[in-house]
């Protein structure tokens, strides 16, 4: 017993719990979205949170070696030394089997679906592109992406236009994420020779970029919320927490700085957590 809880305490900070319970809420939203029946949303949460781990586990192991370079990175498990590299690996691509294997034991389109978000964030994101081209993020904004159509693909049977404006959503929210870090923490990356947004194009675009993603995050979210037939009173709040990204990406452009940046960061997380359970009710 004692093994297992050391084990546990070793490997939950490989899995980043807070982003993979965000992701995971998107697609529980997505499902909900369409589909009041609970009876699909246990498999739906169980292997999107078994894939989503397997995949953030596969890229610190792939990742190590830069990690070691970052201060905000040098003390994760993977780059102290703390877990094994054959360890990592392992344990990541045995969440990543079982949960994409869940995924498509109870549906084919869903497992897809679920197999190309791992696939482009590890594949494609982490291993090729990462260390070559700041538009890496892009592909990992894709995968991000992927769990809010998973669930919309799950309830409805099929990739359709309400799923894509869900996923487009998250896709254009995941810069005010990741170009804020970028930002903030600018010599990390540098030191481990990770190409970014601010180091290629400056950071007065980067934050131009930010804004502009944030505001066809708040559009996608509305023109799915009204395709999808929210009560009034849910479109109304959905409205209001737009107009406050809305207002905020249009300061960022006006009046850039640090501090109108940061606060356009954490709203937007809020707005994206606040706006996929409005969409869920």
């Amino acid at each position: 017993m004692n093994i297992l809880k050391t084990k546990f305490k070793l490997y939950w900070p490989l899995i980043k719990g807070l982003q993979t319970g965000l992701l995971i809420a998107t697609g529980v939203a997505g499902y909900l979205s369409a589909h009041s029946n609970p009876i699909l949303l246990y498999p739906l949460i169980g292997s999107l949170f078994l894939s989503i781990s397997g995949s953030t586990i596969l890229n610190m192991w792939w990742d190590r070696d830069l990690d070691l370079k970052m201060k905000r990175t040098q003390n994760r498990p993977t780059s102290n030394g703390s877990v094994t590299p054959t360890e990592s690996l392992r344990l990541g691509l045995l969440l990543s089997g079982l949960g994409v294997g869940w995924a498509v034991a109870v549906d084919a389109l869903f497992g897809l679906v679920v197999f190309a978000g791992l696939f482009f964030d590890v594949i494609i994101y982490s291993v090729w592109l990462k260390r070559r081209t700041c538009w890496s993020i892009v592909w990992g904004g894709i995968s991000g992406a992927m769990p809010v159509l998973a669930g919309r693909v799950l309830a409805v049977g099929e990739i359709e236009i309400v799923g894509l404006l869900l996923a487009l959503a998250v896709l254009f929210w995941i810069p005010t994420h990741t170009l804020t870090f970028s930002i903030k923490f600018l010599d990390d990356y540098r030191a481990a020779g990770v190409p970014t947004f601010p180091s290629t194009y400056g950071i007065v675009t980067t934050r131009a970029i930010i804004a502009f993603s944030s505001i066809i995050a708040a559009v996608s979210i509305l023109a799915a919320s009204i395709l999808i037939g929210v009560q009034t009173g849910i479109l109304g709040l959905i409205i209001v927490l737009s107009a406050g990204l809305l207002i905020l990406s249009f300061t960022t452009i006006i009046r850039p700085s640090e501090r109108v940046n940061f606060r356009l960061f954490r709203y937007a997380s809020i707005y994206m957590l606040s706006s996929m359970i409005l969409l869920s009710i």
